[in-house]
């Protein structure tokens, strides 16, 4: 059970001021998220316009920056279709990628899922698989008959409750019934997040918070940064123990 803080994802400088959307920045909100207990992080690297980039000078320069405020923290990146918008420029930009995340997030939902984890694998880079339907723990059983990927990323955007956790519930009946026995990392989104947390440590999974996932702290106000939402999840999950 580990708690990673996700720093920043596709948000926008104004959803929050904290919110670090250059390498210098994520490598001091990185390290100031491994002080409060954050056993991971990660990121969504941004180019020299503030926008989401694999492009592999963009990547580098956020991989080594963090890699040398945070020594010894696995770094974790997303590989999100939207970003570069384009499967054969994704493809191409993880194969030039010369600092190396430890493991990329790879939506089970996205036309190029398979490519794109084969293209990990071939760097040596650990794949966290995202689940965000049941369609999509199914697509996992089909793929990976070999038990390749790091871990299973279970991720709700549903807001409403109920049908969030329904859809966890789901995701991990599929899973349970095909055996495929990965480590699990649940998280939600906005409403959900803390719902999650606990619903996590419950289950004896890790889990996520940060500013890509949402801004409140558990009692409803806003965190200063990603440190507090770290320091807040990290307390539910020994409280739990």
């Amino acid at each position: 059970m580990i708690v990673q803080t996700c720093i920043n994802g596709a948000r926008s400088a104004d959803f929050h001021p904290q919110l670090p959307l250059d390498p210098e920045a994520m490598a001091r909100d990185g390290a100031s998220c491994v002080a409060a207990g954050a056993a991971e992080l990660h990121v969504h690297a941004r180019g020299l316009d503030g926008r989401e980039s694999l492009a592999p000078a963009t990547m580098d320069r956020t991989v080594l920056a963090l890699r040398r405020a945070c020594p010894g923290t696995l770094i974790g990146v997303s590989t999100g279709a939207w970003i570069e918008n384009d499967d054969e420029r994704t493809l191409d930009a993880i194969a030039g990628w010369s600092e190396l995340p430890d493991y990329a997030s790879v939506n089970l939902s996205e036309k190029a899922a398979p490519e794109v984890m084969q293209s990990l694998r071939q760097r040596g880079i650990g794949i966290e698989a995202g689940l965000a339907s049941v369609a999509d723990a199914e697509r996992l059983v089909r793929l990976d008959h070999d038990n390749q990927v790091l871990r299973i990323l279970i991720e709700i955007s549903e807001q409403a409750l109920d049908a969030a956790l329904e859809a966890c519930d789901g995701i991990a009946a599929v899973l349970d019934r095909a055996g495929l026995r990965r480590a699990i990392l649940l998280h939600g989104a906005d409403a959900t997040v803390w719902p999650f947390v606990h619903r996590a440590a419950e289950r004896n999974w890790s889990t996520r918070v940060g500013l890509e996932d949402g801004k409140a702290l558990p009692d409803g106000t806003t965190a200063s940064g990603n440190a507090a939402l770290t320091a807040a999840a990290v307390a539910i999950f020994r409280a739990g123990r």
